[in-house]
């Protein structure tokens, strides 16, 4: 699994509010989300981010309420991942059941700026650099969370296994 996409910066402690907002929560079209997601954190982000491009943030992303709408929203934004120095255990566990990637490095988040390329390659666990040329390393996704990814998430993962 290898992609490349262009970096949007965030800092620690972006919170589930900021990723969606409360407000939007009645709302269940993934494609409407989208049009609000990070709207908090960066009003215009949702008409600035491209298909691939990749969420980079300090520690502690995804605080506050466990709400599955903020894995969401991210995914259907066509967002390929985040990378994150840490990931608040709630959302950790949200993002692989709605089928989205993430990553832990704090080298990354450190030695990569804002509106930078990167080429994840979720394979070998290295996320290069392409604006600057420098490697980082990334925590390794076992490999039964890398095929709920794969497979769109815990609920497509377990149509597609179940015998029933």
């Amino acid at each position: 699994m290898k992609f490349k996409g262009k970096i949007w910066k965030f800092g620690d402690d972006v919170n589930t509010d900021e990723i969606i907002p409360a407000r939007y929560l009645n709302i269940t079209d993934p494609i409407k989300l989208a049009e609000h997601v990070m709207e908090d954190a960066d009003p215009s982000f949702a008409s600035k981010v491209g298909p691939g491009d990749i969420i980079l943030a300090g520690k502690n992303f995804g605080c506050g309420s466990s709400r599955e709408h903020a894995p969401v929203a991210i995914k259907a934004a066509k967002i390929s991942c985040v990378v994150a120095s840490s990931f608040a255990r709630i959302f950790f566990r949200n993002a692989f059941n709605m089928g989205l990637l993430i990553f832990e490095s704090p080298e990354a988040v450190s030695g990569i700026k804002d509106g930078e390329v990167v080429e994840v390659d979720a394979d070998e666990g290295i996320i290069k650099n392409l604006t600057t040329g420098v490697d980082f390393n990334v925590a390794s996704i076992p490999p039964f969370m890398k095929q709920l990814v794969e497979d769109g998430g815990l609920i497509a993962h377990l149509k597609k296994t179940s015998s029933y």
